[in-house]
């Protein structure tokens, strides 16, 4: 069943319009007094399935949109990262299956940067905030902080070498690590194999460059009380769910202006799974989906 495509993109298109005026005018005005970064994307994803123990929950689509704003002031210790992030997964699944129309978050970002030598970064980030399944279920039982700490060996100017840790209570797998490289092959490309989004690039002009790769999500929220009473499993009332997805597609970064970037892309999305772990309730992929993203993103 196909869900309505309005009310996110509508937020998201307006989040793109401040951004680029945004960026428009603090080039032309050749100052701003603060310093930081910013993002606005959407995804949709055409019609998929999934399945448990030979119950099917087929042709959903989907939405995902996020905002994220992080200022970076300087200080004695490093960059300061303060800022805030506001992500939401929306399904159109059929009435009656025992999965979540809307997974979203409201959280803060704090976190800080600071260079141990003249080789080695160091990346500190918590994000406290509110993980649910809707506006009308913002409650502080809602309340996880996961945090991730990374590190990155700078070997040379052309290759770079990153460590790094995911923390979150909630998760299956509270602490997962993940390693990756960033080296720069040639004159115009660039393997940035980092998660999670994990990409060969190839620099076409100074604005334009294209690429191929893949994007790894992994969340995890809390449903409603009443959840598990209303989709008839009572286990699932107030139930912790890890969703997970991978994509893999190919696009291209447009550079605006100098602080404004405008990609888009497109691809196949060839795994998703919902987890209810802690009930042994999990819906695993039986039917992959297209999928196109448009995102702005920049620095300040």
């Amino acid at each position: 069943m196909k869900m309505s495509v309005l009310r996110s993109p509508v937020l998201i298109l307006a989040a793109l319009i401040f951004f680029v005026r945004t960026g428009l005018s603090q080039e032309s005005n050749g100052f701003w007094p603060l310093t930081g970064e910013f993002s606005a994307e959407g995804t949709y994803v055409g019609e998929g399935d999934v399945e448990r123990g030979g119950k099917h929950v087929n042709d959903f689509d989907e939405i995902d949109s996020d905002i994220r704003v992080v200022l970076t002031p300087r200080i004695k210790l490093g960059v300061l990262r303060l800022g805030a992030e506001w992500e939401r997964f929306s399904f159109g699944f059929p009435q009656g299956a025992a999965l979540p129309n809307t997974l979203q978050s409201f959280s803060t970002i704090i976190g800080l940067d600071t260079q141990l030598s003249d080789s080695i970064l160091l990346r500190t980030q918590i994000q406290p905030g509110l993980y649910n399944s809707g506006l009308g279920n913002l409650f502080w039982d809602n309340f996880n902080m996961p945090f991730v700490i990374g590190g990155t060996y700078i070997y040379s100017p052309n290759l770079q070498l990153i460590l790094g840790v995911s923390v979150d209570v909630e998760r299956k797998y509270p602490v997962i690590p993940a390693a990756g490289v960033r080296w720069k092959i040639g004159p115009h490309w660039l393997l940035d194999a980092v998660l999670p989004t994990p990409r060969l690039q190839y620099e076409l002009t100074r604005e334009v460059s294209l690429y191929a790769g893949a994007t790894v999500r992994d969340a995890t929220f809390r449903v409603d009380d009443e959840f598990g009473n209303t989709h008839g499993i009572p286990r699932l009332n107030h139930a912790v769910i890890t969703y997970s997805e991978i994509r893999t597609g190919a696009g291209f970064d447009w550079k605006i202006s100098p602080i404004v970037t405008f990609t888009g892309e497109v691809g196949y999305q060839p795994y998703r799974n919902f987890d209810f772990y802690r009930a042994e309730v999990r819906y695993h992929q039986s039917g992959g989906a297209p999928y196109g993203t448009i995102s702005l993103h920049g620095a300040f």
